[in-house]
């Protein structure tokens, strides 16, 4: 085997390779962040507990990082006492009390407006009802390019037309992105489901669903067009 060919078989089955491993590699280390992060707030549920039982000492005598199985048993801590508290506030005295937990934070300045935000953010998204309505093309950022986007509501009153409002994640993290107040006549419906939108937002546009259909515009409800082809 000449020296070229031994080059291109290892570059082939290196990227073979890669294409194997890299999502279970993705996959532990995003589980991985999640975990850290939320261990950092879950950790303080030990405090009823010595340090020197919960952190690795150091050589100095200080404590150093919490064991990790000790983050683990934090983290069950708080499932549970999150289970205990939706039980408590499913019946009569524990919905009293929330009310009256809600009315006094709702009465401190600053905090009603934090807490007003992520109170309403909550309600949208553990709704029975998909935060995310349709798949849809809009025209972003500049005139002659196109972003997708999921609708999340119409505004009404702002203007002569009837807006919708759009939200367009950044790629490959779709948790954040822009929120854009779109007509609707300028707005390019995709038949395609969320599940499929957010996969395509994911793979970086690699992915289009197994049956992409047709888009519609409502400027033309009887054209068709392929789906980004």
């Amino acid at each position: 085997m000449s020296e070229n060919n031994f080059f291109k078989q290892a570059r082939a089955n290196f990227f073979a390779g890669l294409a194997l491993v890299l999502p279970s590699v993705v996959t532990v280390a995003v589980l991985i962040w999640i975990f850290h992060n939320v261990s950092n707030l879950t950790d303080t549920l030990l405090f009823f507990l010595p340090g020197k039982w919960t952190h690795q000492p150091l050589a100095n005598g200080e404590l150093g990082p919490i064991h990790w199985y000790w983050s683990l048993v934090a983290l069950a801590i708080a499932i549970i006492l999150v289970c205990l508290i939706g039980r408590y506030g499913r019946n009569y005295i524990g919905r009293k009390t929330m009310e009256w937990l809600d009315h006094t934070i709702m009465r401190v300045p600053l905090m009603n407006k934090i807490y007003s935000t992520v109170k309403q953010v909550n309600a949208s998204f553990s709704s029975n009802k998909s935060s995310f309505k349709q798949v849809v093309l809009v025209t972003f950022p500049h005139p002659r390019s196109r972003s997708v986007g999921f609708v999340t509501g119409e505004q009404q009153g702002l203007g002569p037309e009837k807006l919708i409002s759009v939200f367009i994640p950044t790629t490959p993290n779709p948790t954040s992105g822009f929120l854009v107040m779109v007509p609707e006549s300028e707005i390019v419906k995709l038949e395609m489901s969320v599940a499929d939108g957010i996969k395509f937002i994911i793979s970086l546009g690699a992915l289009l669903p197994e049956h992409p259909g047709q888009v519609s515009s409502p400027l033309d409800r009887e054209q068709v067009h392929p789906v980004l082809k």
